[in-house]
């Protein structure tokens, strides 16, 4: 399962979609299926609207989800049309029902599709307000069985703190659940995080802009980023 927020699709253009940031990232994707790997992907929507920020401006909290639900659906229809411009089987199964555009999501489809040799996309979060698309990306993982979380991000792993704003911010190689709780280190939001805790999903965080970063970690089996598992020697 790969997780990238909505805004790295923003790329440099920081709103919207970034055509060379969408390319990017389905390069990488497609070199993952090149080598027989099944791949969801879960996307965010903070570079379309965020539920949040619409709240701070007076949007009702469930409308804001809501929202933010369908820009997950734009963001992962262009993923697929990136993909299959580049000859890569793609589908896009949501949490929310858009019966043109996208099945629904059910568990019973995405591990057909996956199969199939599709990559699968699942949009629309989990459905429901007041959950994240973090926590909408564990359970799917756990739907379809993925061996592991990837969590892309700006940074190469979990740091003691934002080493965009912090120059003496430590890196840290493995962690457990544990001591990511204890520490706060913000790794995901909590619901997201009991899921793979209780259901001992180790998590990845990478540098989802780093060239070949999800390569070595998926095919090479190379840590390019910080290991979240159950026991330190795990």
């Amino acid at each position: 399962m790969l997780k990238l927020s909505g805004e790295s699709l923003a790329g440099s253009v920081k709103l919207g979609i970034d055509a060379d940031a969408l390319n990017s990232y389905a390069t990488d994707i497609r070199e993952l299926t090149d080598q027989g790997v099944e791949t969801t992907v879960v996307l965010g929507g903070g570079n379309i609207f965020r539920g949040l920020q619409g709240v701070a401006s007076g949007v009702d909290r469930v409308h804001g989800d809501q929202m933010g639900m369908l820009a997950t659906i734009i963001n992962s229809m262009a993923l697929q049309s990136a993909l299959e411009g580049m000859g890569v089987k793609a589908k896009v199964l949501s949490g929310v029902p858009v019966e043109t555009m996208c099945e629904k999501m059910s568990r019973k489809r995405a591990l057909e599709l996956l199969s199939e040799g599709y990559v699968v996309i699942i949009a629309g979060g989990t459905g429901n307000p007041f959950f994240t698309t973090d926590s909408a990306a564990a359970l799917r993982a756990l739907e379809v069985k993925a061996d592991v979380f990837l969590k892309g991000t700006r940074v190469n792993g979990i740091y003691s703190a934002d080493p965009e704003k912090d120059k003496d911010a430590v890196r840290y190689d493995t962690l457990t659940y544990d001591e990511a709780l204890k520490k706060n280190l913000k790794v995901m939001d909590s619901t997201a995080f009991a899921l793979c805790k209780e259901n001992t999903l180790p998590i990845i965080v990478f540098n989802v802009n780093e060239k070949g970063a999800l390569y070595d970690i998926v095919v090479k089996g190379q840590m390019r980023g910080t290991l979240v598992t159950p026991a330190t020697n795990a």
